[in-house]
């Protein structure tokens, strides 16, 4: 299962990196190992959201459910986040990133708190 990471690198920019879950067959399908998480917090985020640079305010999984969000990072590659799309926000130090509504567009989330 394909998870978009943003990290924060030795030049103390935000980075993407694509990550592949790994899942192991079940009889119901696939599994992935258990992850511990602290919380769940679930987000409605504006269509007009646009967040300037800041870092993740800790580890945690984004996943989105409705709407979509783009992300800039410190070298300027951005990407959109979807429904269904998850993120894995790892930048807690450095410049950060930046987050956007795309199309005016009411985005609805929940975060998965890994620290």
């Amino acid at each position: 299962m394909a998870v978009t990471r943003v990290y924060t690198g030795g030049d103390g920019e935000s980075h993407f990196e694509d990550v592949e879950i790994a899942l192991h067959p079940t009889a119901t399908g696939a599994l992935s190992d258990p992850q511990d998480a602290t919380s769940i917090i679930f987000r409605e985020t504006g269509g007009d959201y646009d967040l300037d640079f800041h870092t993740a305010p800790r580890r945690q999984y984004v996943i989105n459910l409705f709407g979509s969000v783009e992300i800039e990072v410190g070298d300027g590659s951005k990407r959109v986040l979807g429904p269904g799309d998850v993120l894995l926000a790892e930048d807690t130090t450095g410049h950060g990133h930046i987050s956007r509504a795309v199309a005016g567009q009411v985005r609805h989330s929940i975060f998965v708190t890994l620290d």
